[in-house]
Formats: C-alpha cells, sequence, structure tokens
C-alpha cells in the first residue's frame, strides 16, 4: 500500500480526522491546538487525529495529498476543508458547526 493509499484510506474511514502536529490531547503546535479546539468548540467530542510528527512519509504524503503546503489538515465526510486559518473563517460564520454536526448525523 502506498503512503496515498493509506491516506486515502483513512480519510474514508473516518467521518472527521486532522491530520496534525501532537495530538487533541497534547498538540505540539498552535495552529494545531486552535484547530483542535474549533473541533472542541463546534461540540466535536470524537475525532480522528493523526500526528505527522510520528510518521515522515504521512507528513510529506499528506501534503502531496491534499496539495496544500500546511499543518494541519482537516477532512470531513472525505473531503479536504483546510487548515486553521480556514477552519477560523468557517467557525465564524457558523459554517464548520453545521459541516461537523453534519458529519456526525446531527
Amino acid at each position: 500500500m502506498t503512503i496515498h493509499e493509506k491516506i486515502k484510506q483513512q480519510i474514508e474511514s473516518n467521518p472527521i480526522i486532522l491530520y496534525m502536529k501532537g495530538s487533541a490531547q497534547f498538540p505540539q503546535c498552535g495552529f494545531s491546538s486552535h484547530a483542535v479546539r474549533l473541533l472542541q468548540d463546534c461540540g466535536v467530542k470524537d475525532f480522528m487525529t493523526v500526528n505527522v510528527l510520528e510518521d515522515p512519509e504521512i507528513r510529506q504524503g499528506i501534503k502531496e495529498f491534499s496539495n496544500w503546503p500546511t499543518i494541519p489538515q482537516l477532512y470531513v465526510k472525505g473531503e479536504f476543508i483546510g487548515g486553521s486559518d480556514i477552519m477560523t473563517e468557517m467557525h465564524a460564520s457558523g459554517e464548520l458547526q453545521n459541516l461537523v454536526q453534519f458529519a456526525l448525523g446531527g
């Protein structure tokens, strides 16, 4: 399985997945921490995270997969949403809350 196949499988298997530095419990960069807080503020209690610091192949592969140069990266229902800046804008408009609640069946 190639790294892109592995990433695709992860994205398709999880309604909400955040590729980040660290984990939801222990973020290892400010942008990743902010992304986790935004999801939690939207009422998301359970979501998959992938710590890109643990796997250099994933860290590079996710950037190629999404054609997005930075981490964190959020995927909802298989769709690339963006990084913490886009998440912040979507949260401010209420769009992020609607998107994640829909993904969770709410």
